[in-house]
Order: structure tokens, then C-alpha cells, then sequence
């Protein structure tokens, strides 16, 4: 009797442990469900000041974003995106990228944002979330100043060779204008084609070409002659990311109080909200 009664007891026991481990193990999935559900529905600016970094991805493109004597970054888009941070509570980080993988490093998080002197174009539209637009800029034609007479229109660079950067608002007009255009990684590249002979002419930003070009710059033999179009510089951040928002509202203080006009006027600039009055 006393056997029976064990018998009972441990078949008891066995039924109530094979009850209470497929509840175990589903309150421990719940728990990781809902951990991951919050991570994934975590806004892109939580997601920054959590961290404490604003990871910024850029290239060297002066007067926006360069290294100075001491190999530190600095530019308009350096200072501007230093103000920025400071007001959101975090640090900046700096990252050189493959301007024509931008897109993807965003995606991947490998940077928070591009903010490079960026054209506001469809392409950045449709592949980014994009602040408002700061800064006024042109595709301007640069050549040799002894042969600047030549180049007045799109039509007089018909038959011959133009550098582009890839993935630029510059590659975007040529090919428009069907020109027989060479694509090189940086704008600063395309300078050193027309430098070098390799292109009778490049199309680059007029932002770089004011800082590169002519008297006292590292190209004094180049010139600006004509643009082939005006556009606007703006910032991309992540599809969807609430950090637009915050940029935005922070760049409209720093225009406000006159902050980023003194900026622009450091690099000879204009902004987009001087260019409107």
C-alpha cells in the first residue's frame, strides 16, 4: 500500500512538472518577443540619444566638410552639424563614406545621417527622410582659364570629355544635357581631371569651385564659367526618422537667432532662407 502511494505521489509530481515547463518556456519567449518589439519600434532619435552619438556621414568637400591642418574635420557642415548635437545632448562622430553607398550606410546604421553639402534631389527623396534645405547651390562648368571662352553653354561642351563625381547632382545634368561625360569617386577628383588634361571641363558644386578654384587656391588655373543648374543643399537622414524633425527644429532656432547666417558668412555662403527675402 505504502508503494501504491508513492507510485500516485511521483506520477503526480511528473504531471504537474510536465504541466509547468511549456508554461516556463513560453513566458520566457513572451519576454523576448516583447524585448524585440520594443527595440524594433524605438524611434530613430531615441535610438541617437541613447547612444549619445550623432553618427554623420560625409566626404571631403570644402567649404562643407574638410580636414584642417591638424586633420580634424571642419566646414560649414562640421560647425552646423557640432551646433545641432550640442543643443540634442550628444556627441558627433565623424565618418568618411562612399558617396555613392549613402544609402545603404544609412539603412545599415553605419551613419545617422549624410550631411555632406547634399543636393536635395527625387533620388534623396525617395531613399531618405530629408530636412528642410539651408544652403543655395549651382552645377557650375570649371576648365582651364585660357580656354573659358569656349565653354559658355552645354552645347559648346558637346564633343569633349566632362568629369562628373558618381552619384552627383553634377553626373545628373550632364547626363541630362547627353554629355560625354567621365565619372571620378570625389569632385575634388574631377578638379584633378581638368588639372591634369584627362577632361577638358568639369561639372561640380559651385560651393567647391568658389573654394578651390582661382587666385590663392590649390587650382589658380581654373575658372568657373557657367551653371547648368540651381538647387539646394538639405540633410538625409533614415527613411521614417523622427531625427528630420528635430534637425529641422533646431536648424529654424539657428536661423532664427542669426547663429547659421554668421556661419554661412564664414564660407561664403548663402543660405536658402537669405536667397528667399
Amino acid at each position: 500500500e505504502i508503494i501504491m502511494k508513492l507510485r500516485n505521489l511521483l506520477a503526480l509530481l511528473l504531471a504537474v512538472l510536465l504541466i509547468a515547463l511549456p508554461l516556463a518556456g513560453c513566458t520566457g519567449t513572451k519576454n523576448d518577443e516583447t524585448t524585440d518589439a520594443d527595440e524594433s519600434t524605438k524611434s530613430d532619435l531615441a535610438y541617437i540619444l541613447d547612444k549619445g552619438t550623432l553618427v554623420v556621414g560625409l566626404t571631403d568637400y570644402k567649404p562643407m566638410n574638410y580636414p584642417d591642418e591638424n586633420g580634424e574635420w571642419t566646414g560649414f557642415d562640421t560647425e552646423f552639424a557640432n551646433l545641432v548635437a550640442q543643443e540634442m545632448g550628444v556627441e558627433v562622430k565623424f565618418v568618411e563614406i562612399d558617396w555613392d553607398n549613402k544609402w545603404f550606410s544609412l539603412e545599415t546604421k553605419d551613419i545617422d545621417c549624410v550631411w555632406n553639402g547634399m543636393t536635395l534631389t527625387t533620388e534623396a527623396k525617395q531613399n531618405a527622410s530629408c530636412t528642410d534645405t539651408y544652403v543655395r547651390n549651382a552645377q557650375i562648368v570649371v576648365t582651364k582659364a585660357d580656354k573659358a571662352e569656349k565653354y559658355v553653354d552645354a552645347a559648346s561642351l558637346a564633343k569633349v570629355k566632362v568629369a562628373v563625381e558618381v552619384g552627383s547632382a553634377g553626373k545628373d545634368v550632364a547626363a541630362s544635357a547627353k554629355l560625354n561625360y567621365v565619372e571620378y569617386p570625389y569632385q575634388s577628383d574631377a578638379l584633378m581631371a581638368v588639372e591634369s588634361g584627362k577632361a577638358e571641363a568639369c561639372i561640380i558644386d559651385i560651393t567647391m569651385a568658389n573654394a578651390m578654384t582661382g587666385e590663392g587656391t590649390s587650382y589658380e588655373n581654373l575658372v568657373s564659367t557657367f551653371a547648368l543648374s540651381e538647387e539646394e543643399y538639405a540633410i538625409a537622414c533614415r527613411k521614417g526618422s523622427d531625427l528630420t524633425a528635430k534637425i529641422n527644429a533646431i536648424m529654424a532656432d539657428l536661423i532664427e537667432d542669426g547663429t547659421l547666417k554668421d556661419l554661412a558668412k564664414k564660407y561664403e555662403l548663402t543660405l536658402v532662407a537669405d536667397a528667399k527675402k
